[in-house]
């Protein structure tokens, strides 16, 4: 593994409009010095014709379309990847959150879903693309062409928080759509119950998938840094607290921990892989992540 460094922050993102400047610029460290994929593939399932140019392979040329049309075509075919991954976004109403100055949770989470997917295409990869909040709002399935990139892009540029969360139920729809086995990757504050966050991700496990899960949580969660008393909502129940910050931080930070804590140990003892993220940290944490765990997958 090479030595891999960026220092891109979500503050310099911010200034940059345009999603796929934002994900190259993250990528383009990472990408230094890491290797071609050995898998080169294998044309094993059709995708679609486009017209025949210079240069192509006379034996790709589809014959019978040629005696139909008298035009030359050449079919199109998916490669065999090495590896398919489903990036599963959440969408819901918290992941709009965000502290001042700071990118929402879903902002953060659509520029690592852009980077990670650059990064899967540009390895010769697999990558899909799964919006939820309590029900599955868009799922592109996994293709590695590079042409692919551009409709994660749109959906990803398109995303708003909405909803509730309902992971026993979305986790239920969405395996019905991974048909192959592969790499889930869960972006996600995990606003929800713990026990019903970590069965879902066992029935993954028990499909044979490996699974990845960066829990996004928010400067102001993480640190409680709230100085007057004010009235807390839940961005998705609409629930209301009144509460003075200064009676509660110390328990707050407390149960904080146990929860990461918890949630952490239950995925290592399912095998897997979890990482907290505060969403003002660079992405270099997540990618680096995301890197080993791919080294894994040989």
């Amino acid at each position: 593994m090479p030595d891999i460094k960026s220092n891109l922050s979500p503050r310099l993102l911010a200034q940059i409009k345009r999603l796929d400047l934002k994900a190259r610029m993250v990528v383009e460290g990472f990408l230094t010095g890491l290797h071609k994929s050995p898998y080169h593939g294998f044309s094993v399932e059709f995708a679609e014709y486009r017209p025949y140019l210079p240069g192509d392979e006379v034996k790709r040329i589809d014959w019978k379309v040629l005696a139909r049309s008298d035009r030359y075509f050449i079919k199109e075919f998916e490669e065999e990847t090495n590896l398919k991954a489903y990036i599963l976004l959440d969408s819901s109403a918290s992941m709009g959150y965000h502290s001042p100055n700071v990118a929402s949770k879903l902002e953060y989470g659509s520029y690592l879903a852009a980077a990670l997917s650059f990064l899967l295409l540009s390895q010769n990869d697999a990558a899909g693309l799964a919006l939820f909040n309590s029900r599955l709002q868009r799922y592109l399935p996994p293709r590695s062409r590079r042409s692919h990139w551009n409709a994660i892009l749109q959906e990803l540029n398109h995303v708003k928080p909405l909803g509730q969360t309902g992971y026993k139920k979305i986790f239920q729809e969405l395996a019905g759509h991974l048909k192959r086995r592969g790499l889930l990757v869960l972006i996600s504050d995990l606003w929800g119950d713990d026990d019903e966050i970590i069965n879902s991700l066992k029935n993954f496990r028990h499909l044979k998938h490996e699974v990845l899960v960066f829990h996004l949580l928010d400067p102001d969660e993480s640190s409680f840094s709230f100085k007057s008393e004010a009235v807390f909502a839940d961005m998705e129940t609409g629930q209301e607290l009144q509460i003075n910050p200064a009676d509660i931080k110390l328990r707050y930070l407390k149960a904080l921990k146990q929860r990461t804590d918890h949630l952490g140990r239950e995925c290592r003892r399912h095998l897997i892989d979890y990482q907290a993220i505060v969403t003002d940290q660079p992405f270099d944490q997540a990618l680096l992540k995301y890197l080993h765990k791919r080294q894994k997958l040989g």
